[in-house]
């Protein structure tokens, strides 16, 4: 059995649900079902506070559900949604979605912890997972893996990285493999010079070089916590140790990521940069659909060039390599520091340079925890973000 636990089974037309549709993630899956629609149909849709975009979505698709984070959006939808579609709200509404019984895919595409437990409750209802929240696995993935093994579920990774992957062992042994080389643009300010870095605002943070992302995620790419956050999640996945998963800067973000195997061989993915293309492969599985975009053009690239991360400008990688290593609540706790951290600065409330900052704090603080349960690792949750809170405000 593969690691990511990918069954094929024949085509048919496909039901999706997709949790968090108006996101980055979520337009691009719908992207690709309206250019398919003999081969999906929409059933469900959750959203969070863009109301508009999730009612013009609702208008087009007409999904039996949708879902919003509070009431009175819900209510205001209600008065505005056409045909019999049900609209409900919190975080019983978005389970609810996730676990439709006429769903054969879930597409978890909430960002942040928030999607964890929906993403955990369509894998126990035994739905087919394409999975672009790479919180579930960072927080939870033992747990996850080993529910979707019991239950026979496949998930199907949407980050570009992990579908790389995944297609690098397409056929291949899984025990063969020496190392993953997971591919990272860098961000905007992998040349900036180290004294700039304080007077670094939101905004520049939100300038990424190559893909069009949430703030959230963004800002996460310009510290390379994305990355770290990505090494975690292929440990999961790909059942890997984390000293088997190393990092290479690639600034044309062409190739996705490589595979190394024992007899030396390297295996690499090479697409041009559109999350249409892992999207797609994640909902049609076994097969490929052929979708209309640009097509990769290595002469007009040029050269493709790699370099070693500089840990002393991106800290967090080194962070996550320690929660990875720690295992536990530890990536429970680097996650919602993380997640903390970036919000507060993406409010101006502390500086970029404070982020790595308020993470290792807030980890020296926590005291290690198996995981034997999801309660385990909701209550890290609730513990971290309230420690960072007041490390960050210097709070006793």
């Amino acid at each position: 059995m593969q690691p990511f636990n990918a069954r094929t089974e024949p085509f048919r037309r496909r039901n999706v649900v997709i949790l968090g549709s108006t996101g980055s993630i979520g337009r691009n899956t719908l992207d690709v079902i309206a250019r398919f629609p003999h081969r999906f149909r929409v059933v469900g849709l959750t959203a969070g506070r863009n109301v508009e975009l999730l009612l013009r979505q609702t208008r087009r698709f007409e999904p039996a559900l949708v879902s919003v984070l509070n009431s009175e959006d819900a209510e205001w939808l209600r008065h505005r949604v056409f045909g019999t579609t049900r609209v409900l709200d919190g975080e019983a509404g978005f389970v609810e979605a996730a676990c439709m019984e006429e769903a054969h895919v879930v597409v978890s595409a909430i960002v942040g912890a928030a999607g964890l437990k929906p993403t955990w409750e369509a894998v126990r209802s035994g739905k087919r997972i394409a999975l672009a929240n790479k919180e579930t696995l960072v927080m939870a993935g033992e747990l996850v893996m080993k529910e979707a093994e019991a239950r026979g579920v496949s998930i199907f990774p949407v980050d570009s990285e992990h579908s790389a992957i995944l297609q690098c062992l397409a056929g291949r042994d899984a025990c063969g493999i020496r190392r993953i080389l997971l591919t990272a643009s860098g961000g905007p300010f992998r040349d900036s010079p180290m004294s700039t870095l304080r007077r670094i605002r939101p905004e520049d943070a939100l300038a990424h070089p190559t893909w069009k992302m949430g703030p959230k995620i963004s800002v996460d790419s310009s510290t390379l916590m994305n990355k770290g956050l990505e090494a975690i999640e292929a440990r999961w996945l790909f059942g890997l140790p984390m000293e088997a998963i190393d990092i290479h800067i690639h600034p044309q973000s062409i190739v996705h990521s490589m595979v190394e195997f024992h007899d030396g061989s390297i295996v690499a993915h090479l697409s041009v940069p559109d999350m249409r293309i892992p999207i797609a492969y994640a909902l049609s599985f076994p097969e490929r659909l052929h979708l209309d975009l640009p097509r990769l053009d290595l002469f007009k690239i040029g050269q493709l060039t790699f370099e070693k991360p500089d840990r002393e400008r991106f800290p967090c990688l080194d962070l996550a390599a320690e929660a990875g290593r720690a295992g536990g609540t530890m990536p429970t706790v680097l996650n919602a520091a993380n997640e903390v951290a970036v919000a507060l600065f993406l409010e101006s409330r502390i500086a970029y340079v404070r982020i790595p900052e308020l993470i290792h704090a807030t980890m020296a603080e926590h005291d290690n925890q198996p995981i034997q349960e999801l309660s385990d690792i909701l209550k890290a949750d609730t513990w971290a973000r309230e420690t960072a809170h007041r490390i960050a405000f210097g709070k006793s």
